[in-house]
């Protein structure tokens, strides 16, 4: 699956900072300001950026698991392990 390229914006467009918000809120990628033709800064909606977030928390944790597997931990199986916090926490 192929990302969509960010935006790319000139920083004297920041002068309109309604049309700035309103283009963050509808954009599904961030938008690069730009100086001089050089990227200078990120900008995104609120919801971007949480998504973004969640997905990079989850790449740290399953890479964790990963190197955990490396180094000689013994994978559970999911069921087993949501059976026991069950058990062990109630619910």
């Amino acid at each position: 699956m192929t990302q969509p390229l960010p935006k790319i914006l000139p920083v004297n467009e920041l002068k309109n900072t309604a049309n700035i918000m309103k283009t963050c809120q509808e954009s599904s990628v961030p938008i690069v300001i730009t100086k001089n033709g050089y990227g200078e800064a990120v900008m995104m909606s609120i919801k971007l950026y949480e998504e973004m977030f969640a997905k990079m928390q989850a790449a740290v944790l399953i890479n964790e698991g990963l190197e955990e597997i490396e180094k000689g931990a013994v994978p559970v199986d999911g069921k087993e392990f949501f059976g026991s916090m069950r058990s062990k926490y109630g619910k």
